[in-house]
Formats: C-alpha cells, sequence, structure tokens
C-alpha cells in the first residue's frame, strides 16, 4: 500500500476513533436555534458547557416556550406542546439543536418533522436520542414532584441496593412493632405491680395450719414427758422420807433399808439432775399463729404475688431491651449498605423509603439543594445526558443561585433554566418571543420584524461568572 493511502487509512482510523470517544461523552447542548415554537419567534443560544445558563426576562415573554422546545426537539412526541407553532404566525416551526456529539437534531414543518444527524451524515430517529437523553433531564419537575418513595426508589435503583435496603427496612419495621407491645406491657407489668400491697414480718411462704397442729402436739408430748419426770422426783422423795421412817421404827431390819435408802438417794440425784435445768415451751405463738393462719397467708400471697409480677415486668424489660438491641443491630447493617453505596451526591441517604440530603427529608431541604439532589440523580440515573432544563429559578436569591452554578460546574453538568428576571445573572433574555443580550440586541435572525428591544445599561457581567 502507498504511503498516502496507509495515510489515509490512518487518518480515519483516528477520526473514527475521535467520533466514538465523542459519542461515549457526556452529551451537552452545544447551541440551539428556535423559530415560531409556542410564544418564541426567533432564539438563538449558546449554552455554557459546564454550569448555569440562565435565560431571563419578564412574564409571558416566551422563556418557558424556549425549554418546551428543547424538550420536545429531544425527547419525541410525548412531550409535545398542544400547540406547536406560535399563534398568528404564517411561518412553520422550525427546531435545531446541535449537540457536543457531532449529532444534529432538527424538527421542521407543519408536523414538526424530525431529523437526527450523526457526525458520519447518516440519518436516525428518537431511538437515538433516547439512548442518551434522560427522560427526567427534559422533565425534571416529573422527578421533583414525585412522593418520597418514588424519589426513593429512583436513587435506589442507581446504586443498586433497593431490594437488600427494604429488607433491613422491613425488619426493623417489624422488630419496633413487636418492641412497642412488648414495652407497653412491660409499663403495665411495673405499674400493676408497683401498686400492689407488700406486707413486711410475714413468711416467705404459705403456712400450713396442720404444720403449726402437729408442731403443737410435739411440745405438748415433750412437755407431757417433763411432766412425768417431775412427778417421779415427788414420788422418789416421799419414797426416801418413808424408808428413813422405816430405818427408825425397823432397827431390825436397818441394814437392808439403808441400802435402800443409799440407792434411793442416788437415783434421787440422778432424777434432780435430769429435772434441774427443765423449761417448758410455750405453745402461745403457735396457738395465736393457728388462729390468725387465715390473715397471715392472705398477707403471704400478697408478697408473692408482687414478686411475681415484678419478675414479669423485668423478662418484658429485658425482652425490649433485647429488642432495641436488635433494632440497632438492623440500623448499622442498613448504614453500612448505604456507606458502601456509589451515592449521586455527598450526603444523600435513604432512611424507610424515604430520600434525605444531610439529614433532611425533601419536604425540609432548600429549594436549591431539592434541584441539587434532583440534578445529581437525574445525572446518575443516565450519566451519557450531561444537561439539565430548569424553570422558574425565581426562587432562588443571587447568591444561592451562584453556589448552584458553582456546583453545576464542578459536576460537569450543563443546566439550561429560566427566570423572572432583568438582572446580569441572566446569560439572554427573551423578549417578546425574541432572545437579546444584555445590549439588547437580537441574539438570532429572523424574518420576523422584531418588537422595541430591551434596553440596558453597560454590565459587569463576563460569560460563564456571576
Amino acid at each position: 500500500m502507498k504511503k498516502a493511502e496507509m495515510s489515509g487509512v490512518n487518518l480515519f482510523e483516528v477520526a473514527t476513533q475521535e467520533m466514538r470517544e465523542k459519542m461515549n461523552e457526556s452529551v451537552k447542548i452545544n447551541s440551539l436555534e428556535l423559530e415560531n415554537v409556542k410564544r418564541v419567534k426567533a432564539v438563538k443560544l449558546e449554552p455554557t458547557a459546564s454550569g448555569l445558563t440562565v435565560i431571563g426576562g419578564k412574564n409571558n415573554q416566551g422563556k418557558t416556550s424556549v425549554l418546551d422546545a428543547i424538550t420536545y426537539t429531544l425527547g419525541g412526541g410525548d412531550y409535545k406542546p398542544s400547540n406547536v407553532a406560535r399563534e398568528g404566525s404564517m411561518l412553520a416551526p422550525h427546531m435545531k439543536i446541535i449537540l457536543n456529539n457531532g449529532i444534529v437534531v432538527e424538527r421542521a414543518g407543519k408536523n414538526s418533522t424530525l431529523k437526527v444527524t450523526d457526525p458520519s451524515g447518516n440519518k436516525a430517529g428518537q431511538a437515538l436520542l433516547n439512548s442518551f437523553i434522560s427522560q427526567f433531564a427534559l422533565d425534571l419537575p416529573k422527578f421533583m414532584n414525585a412522593n418520597d418513595k418514588e424519589k426513593a426508589k429512583t436513587l435506589l435503583q442507581i446504586i443498586g441496593v433497593g431490594d437488600q435496603l427494604a429488607k433491613f427496612d422491613q425488619e426493623e419495621d417489624r422488630l419496633s412493632n413487636e418492641r412497642l407491645a412488648i414495652g407497653r406491657i412491660a409499663k403495665e407489668k411495673k405499674g400493676h405491680a408497683e401498686q400492689m400491697t407488700q406486707w413486711d414480718g410475714v413468711p416467705d411462704s404459705m403456712i400450713s395450719a396442720s404444720e403449726m397442729i402437729k408442731q403443737q402436739q410435739e411440745i405438748l408430748a415433750r412437755n407431757g414427758e417433763n411432766q412425768k419426770k417431775r412427778e417421779r422426783v415427788s414420788l422418789i422423795s416421799n419414797q426416801c422420807a418413808n424408808a428413813y421412817g422405816v430405818v427408825k421404827d425397823l432397827e431390825a431390819r436397818l441394814a437392808e433399808a439403808k441400802e435402800r435408802h443409799r440407792q434411793l438417794e442416788e437415783d434421787l440425784k440422778i432424777a434432780q439432775t435430769d429435772a434441774k435445768d427443765l423449761q417448758d415451751e410455750s405453745t402461745a405463738e403457735l396457738e395465736r399463729n393457728i388462729a390468725e393462719i387465715d390473715s397471715i397467708n392472705a398477707k403471704v400471697r400478697d408478697n408473692l404475688a408482687k414478686e411475681q409480677a415484678q419478675m414479669e415486668a423485668e423478662e418484658y424489660e429485658k425482652k425490649y431491651d433485647s429488642l432495641s438491641a436488635e433494632i440497632n443491630a438492623v440500623r448499622a447493617e442498613r448504614l453500612k449498605l448505604l456507606d458502601g453505596a456509589a451515592m449521586p451526591l455527598e450526603g444523600l441517604g435513604i432512611d424507610h423509603g424515604a430520600l434525605l440530603y444531610n439529614g433532611q427529608p425533601w419536604d425540609n431541604m432548600s429549594g436549591s439543594d431539592q434541584l441539587k439532589v434532583s440534578a445529581a440523580i437525574v445525572r446518575k440515573l443516565n450519566p451519557k445526558c450531561g444537561f439539565v432544563l430548569l424553570d422558574k429559578l425565581e426562587q432562588m436569591d443571587l447568591d444561592t443561585l451562584k453556589d448552584f452554578g458553582k456546583w453545576l460546574e464542578k459536576e460537569g453538568l450543563q443546566a439550561i433554566a429560566t427566570r423572572v428576571s432583568t438582572g446580569d445573572e441572566c446569560t439572554i433574555f427573551i423578549e417578546d418571543g425574541y432572545s437579546v443580550d444584555h445590549q439588547g440586541n437580537k441574539t438570532a435572525d429572523s424574518d420576523i420584524k422584531p418588537a422595541e428591544m430591551m434596553k440596558k445599561p453597560e454590565p459587569t457581567w463576563e460569560a460563564g461568572k456571576f
């Protein structure tokens, strides 16, 4: 192959590779030209590649019509306005958008016929646009007006942890409901136990009447034995006295009597020793307890019932604490799951199916934070789409608008927005359907004669800066 041919082939390959790389870049709008669409007469705009391009002007001049035209041109029939053509115009609508990947998108004629041309000159259609243009980018309010669950579902779709997080939420809800019920029972049990009567000075267990009567009978038996011993002492004493008399009277039998006497004295000593420290036990307390047994047992029952109630309350409190530990474990797993997920914006999170940003739910976020969250999620949802359309940014003050623009630049995201304003924060203005610059000069050529243009003082504004 000749050198010139080789060079041509190489150049073609390089050009093809460059085209592929360009096609894979995040798609943004390089320029747009609109004529006779809704309120628009003639508008030409080259939005900044990254950051905020603000279309300003007074009310009812055609600002929103510009966004509607972009949405219809790129989004297709689902976004077609009820009346595409400008009222009173003799010319058909014409819309042309050039994207940074080289694709040119046009809608023209009475039926706004779509024409899509790729960088190689080949014709394409809506399917090609749908492959890299996010529907939410064209219709951000659709995301912003969705309910909390739908927003969270979109985010979960992005980070890919929806099923796992749903399981954690269900488990935490189940445990929380169970803990709530257990807590109520524990509180009721504890309150009931505290109100119950507590008696001091009573036995720990119920008293048995038959047992007490048995104890009384045993004491009486022992006392009877003591009495017998006392009677024996008296008997022996009398016998000893009689024997002594017999000795006196019967000296003949003295030896025998003395021996008998001696033996009796020894027995007497033994009997006296046995009986010396004897002390009868009183049955008065047992008799009193027997008489009061029903009253005592009633108090014992009260104490046992209170003890049981306190034990039940403690058991439910332990169950409550155990469930709390399980709930904390589930929450820790959820946090671990979300911490490991690649969020489209730092500070984003999900709690029980609700979207949070820096710990705040959607309705507590500022308007700028809502836009920032929406833009970040929409961008992550389809990374190929590098732009987003925003309407009615007059809700933001200038400082917030400036911060939002810086965030867009940092993220490399293009935003085309409208704002009811004639201030220097605006990139262009729409005056009676025409696009005009800060000096009041029309920025789009048209056969239509413009109305008197908006006159403005010399600005200190620079492109892409606030």
